[in-house]
């Protein structure tokens, strides 16, 4: 259920393990889960703790992509993985 899948995808991310939290959240769906923003918000901080610029990015066009409203937390998640990589420009896209 979604406080089980929300849980996992959380511990995933505190564990700097933003692969299985990408896992989870692609798994989701298929488990008829309803993907929630906190879930996003982690896996998206776990990209940028990992330096995964991309990946937290590619996270934040598919929420957009899902009509799942932005929060401040994802945002700046965001923000902080491109800052890491010195990608300056994708910042002034967001």
């Amino acid at each position: 259920d979604k406080i089980t899948y929300s849980t996992a995808v959380s511990a995933c991310g505190k564990g700097s393990h933003w692969d299985h939290a990408l896992m989870l959240l692609v798994e989701m769906p298929s488990a008829h889960v309803e993907l929630v923003i906190s879930c996003y918000d982690v896996a998206i901080s776990a990209c940028e703790k990992c330096g995964e610029q991309a990946k937290a990015l590619r996270l934040l066009a598919e929420m957009a992509f899902a009509h799942v409203e932005l929060n401040t937390i994802t945002c700046n998640a965001a923000v902080s993985a491109c800052e890491k990589r010195g990608q300056w420009d994708q910042v002034l896209r967001l």
